[in-house]
């Protein structure tokens, strides 16, 4: 079962969340600020982390920027907070997925469980048949969970390698954001527009030479996202 490590300030919201994921046979690791949840990770093999944004010594913000350096693994922020400016603050930041607190233990365990699927899917070198999907200098080797752009590795978060699966596997066409949210996330498209956007953005970075002008991701403006066929 995968090990999860619950960062947060406030002790009793940690002993709270073992309580909840801990049922589901989760191993749990805890910490109680930035700096000790980085050293955590660098010692246990941790599958997805729960981190706040608000702590004293290291933030949630600043340690997933560290965390962002050498490791793709899932985080989930976690906030008191429910405006869109800290939400999309964390996704920017390279955070998977984002929940306010208070928050409903069937929630948070549900997003757990989604965000791990998509990891462990991420991380599987295991296939039935090879699969390539390719366009111009852009290839995703779905077998080896790589993607390349003129023949240099890009390195992708979980979410935005699905986003980008998504997308080449279906080249021409147009996903609204809303088709996106719900076939990444397999829930509601509630508010998916920031979320979706960001994790856009992101990947026009790292596979586009000017995100400005896309080759690839290309946006059709008031309907959704495709990757262009050439």
């Amino acid at each position: 079962m995968a090990n999860i490590l619950v960062c947060d300030d406030d002790r009793e919201i940690v002993d709270a969340i073992e309580i909840y994921l801990a049922q589901d046979g989760y191993g749990i690791f805890k910490a109680y600020d930035g700096e000790q949840a980085i050293e955590i990770l660098k010692k246990e093999e941790i599958h997805l982390m729960i981190m706040d944004i608000m702590m004293p010594r290291l933030d949630g913000i600043r340690a997933t920027l560290k965390i962002r350096e050498y490791s793709s693994i899932p985080i989930i922020m976690l906030s008191a907070k429910s405006e869109d400016t800290d939400k999309i603050l964390g996704l920017n930041i390279g955070a998977d997925d984002y929940i306010t607190k208070p928050f409903n233990p069937l929630e948070l365990a549900a997003r757990v469980k989604s965000n791990l699927r998509r990891y462990t899917s991420l991380g599987s070198l295991q296939s039935d048949s090879k699969a390539v999907y390719q366009v111009g200098g852009l290839a995703i080797n779905d077998d080896t969970k790589q993607v390349t752009v003129d023949g240099e590795t890009v390195k992708m978060t979980p979410i935005e390698y699905n986003i980008l699966l998504l997308l080449i596997k279906n080249q021409g066409r147009v996903f609204s954001i809303d088709q996106i949210y719900e076939s990444i996330w397999n829930e509601d498209a509630i508010g998916a527009d920031n979320t979706v956007a960001v994790h856009i953005r992101h990947i026009r970075e790292k596979i586009e030479i000017n995100p400005k002008e896309p080759r690839y991701l290309k946006v059709v403006w008031g309907v959704g996202y495709k990757i262009e066929k050439q």
